[in-house]
């Protein structure tokens, strides 16, 4: 069984699967703990997503989005619901070439298809060096579009956080 409850602290609406099988239950917006028992089911439902249909219906009316909700077909009553545009149709409906849209990617993410922040880039440099200082460091981030200020703060900021150490000018990740 399935129910919506809400947040007496923030509003928020949720799906409680089973909710006699838990004591509590956590708002997933703010946190709250609250005893299920006295949680007011404001749907309940068997099927999941009868519940999550009914709680969409909820979040539109309180939206006042109601006409916009209903003038949109279920997932259930779709004709093909598995149909999704891929990446490839879409970029190519934008006018984009997908071949040039991924080389950059993978120019950008160092090939491995996803970016990695500045932080990310002076824990690496710290982590492959052998016996790095500070120059080495700073020199292996600014390679990776990390500017060199920058990269010298962020190993101090390491250092002082107690995820880095320096000993003689050599710095080592712990």
């Amino acid at each position: 069984m399935y129910a919506v409850v809400g947040c007496s602290e923030c509003r928020a609406l949720w799906l409680l699967a089973d909710p006699r099988s838990a004591e509590t239950a956590t708002c997933p917006r703010c946190q709250t703990r609250h005893q299920t028992a006295n949680l007011k089911r404001l749907y309940t439902a068997e099927d999941r997503d009868a519940a999550r249909e009914a709680r969409a219906a909820m979040l539109a009316e309180r939206a006042d989005a109601t006409e916009a909700f209903e003038a949109t077909p279920a997932v259930g009553d779709r004709d093909d619901p598995g149909a999704v545009v891929d990446d490839r149709e879409y970029l190519d409906a934008a006018g984009l070439d997908p071949e040039a849209v991924e080389a950059a990617g993978e120019r950008a993410g160092g090939g491995d298809g996803r970016s990695r922040s500045r932080p990310d880039i002076v824990r690496e440099a710290v982590r492959t060096l052998d016996a790095p200082d500070e120059g080495d460091v700073v020199g292996y981030a600014a390679d990776r579009g990390v500017p060199e200020t920058a990269a010298a703060d962020l190993l101090d900021r390491l250092v002082r956080r107690g995820e880095a150490s320096e000993s003689g000018g050599t710095y080592r990740l712990l």
